[in-house]
């Protein structure tokens, strides 16, 4: 009897040890999803706010485009941006990009805007922007703790307007058909990034029609 005893204790002393296991991996496991989860919803969370602020930031850099050729409206808007604590820059890196259009030539950002891609000489096109180098972006923005990057990257002229359909009143009298005018078309690469922590950090691509 003594030794059946024994064998029973031996048993039960194994089966403790195996279930003790059994809950250790299961708690462990538990703890890795719980630990993992949070992480992810913290990444999830920061890259959202990047995003939202790369997006903000791409709203004023429309405002510059728009101002196409003219360098006082470019300085008033720089500055007005900046009397709202925005810190914008228009890049002067871009002094050696030209372009023509129009039988007109235009240098640094206003080749940009101004002409279309296939003319450019000396313009950095590559979708790439280095936050670090100021010759790798065209203009850039502060949004809070996010400071905004943006490069247009190719651009299509046009005439400025929207659509190529006939439109007028009849079809009598040759003047009463026009042709719509067609946009211009950028393409822009923007990244939004934290000034105090670079990992955090949203791309984006974006065509803009003008």
């Amino acid at each position: 009897m003594d030794k059946v005893r024994n064998s029973e204790r031996g048993v039960a002393l194994v089966l403790v040890l195996v279930l003790s296991g059994v809950l250790l991996a299961v708690m462990t496991a538990v703890m890795y999803m719980i630990t993992t989860g949070t992480q992810v919803s913290g990444l999830r969370k920061q890259y959202k706010t990047a995003l939202e602020a790369g997006q903000g930031g791409t709203d004023l850099f429309f405002q510059i485009v728009a101002t196409r050729d003219s360098a006082a409206d470019k300085t008033a808007l720089v500055t007005a941006l900046n009397n709202a604590g925005l810190n914008a820059v228009i890049s002067n890196t871009t002094a050696s990009c030209s372009g023509t259009a129009g039988g007109a030539t235009y240098q640094g950002i206003a080749a940009k805007l101004m002409t279309p891609s296939t003319s450019w000489s000396g313009c950095d096109n590559s979708i790439g922007i280095d936050t670090s180098n100021a010759s790798s972006y065209d203009m850039r923005a502060d949004m809070g703790n996010y400071r905004v990057y943006a490069k247009i990257v190719a651009a299509t002229d046009g005439t400025t307007g929207a659509g190529t359909e006939l439109h007028g009143s009849g079809v009598v009298s040759p003047t009463a058909i026009s042709v719509k005018k067609e946009p211009y078309l950028y393409a822009i690469e923007v990244v939004s990034e934290n000034a105090a922590n670079p990992r955090e950090r949203a791309r984006l691509s974006v065509l803009y029609q003008y």
